[in-house]
């Protein structure tokens, strides 16, 4: 089989072309095998030098809401009034324990991202 861990970006460039090739490959076969070998290696190796991070709340809630079509005024049962889903939108406010657990609730968004610490933007008074 002469399959070798995924060390370099060159490694990994060359496991990911082998895995296309062996793409349509039949399980429990020597391809299928190779396949199943490679793509746990490039998953090992992806993990550790190209982690994905996960998204803050305010960046979380607006995937969701373009994924729902949904418009600020759907948030207002959730965040409060128009004002302060303009403020939490616009990362002026931060959501409270009881807008993550509507938000939870109503949008599905997993309550590990909603409870993150982000960034406010100073107000200017």
């Amino acid at each position: 089989m002469n399959i070798k861990p995924i060390k370099t970006e060159a490694d990994y460039q060359a496991a990911l072309a082998e895995i296309d090739r062996l793409m349509d490959a039949e399980p429990d076969t020597p391809a299928g095998d190779r396949l199943d070998v490679l793509t746990t290696l490039a998953e090992a190796y992806e993990a550790k030098n190209h982690p994905i991070e996960e998204p803050d709340p305010i960046e979380a809630i607006l995937h969701r809401m373009e994924a729902l079509g949904l418009t600020r005024k759907d948030l207002e049962p959730l965040l409060g009034t128009r004002a302060r889903v303009s403020e939490v939108l616009a990362r002026k406010r931060p959501l409270t324990i009881a807008m993550i657990r509507r938000v939870y609730k109503s949008l599905r968004i997993p309550t590990d991202i909603l409870i993150q610490s982000y960034r406010l933007k100073e107000s200017r008074t």
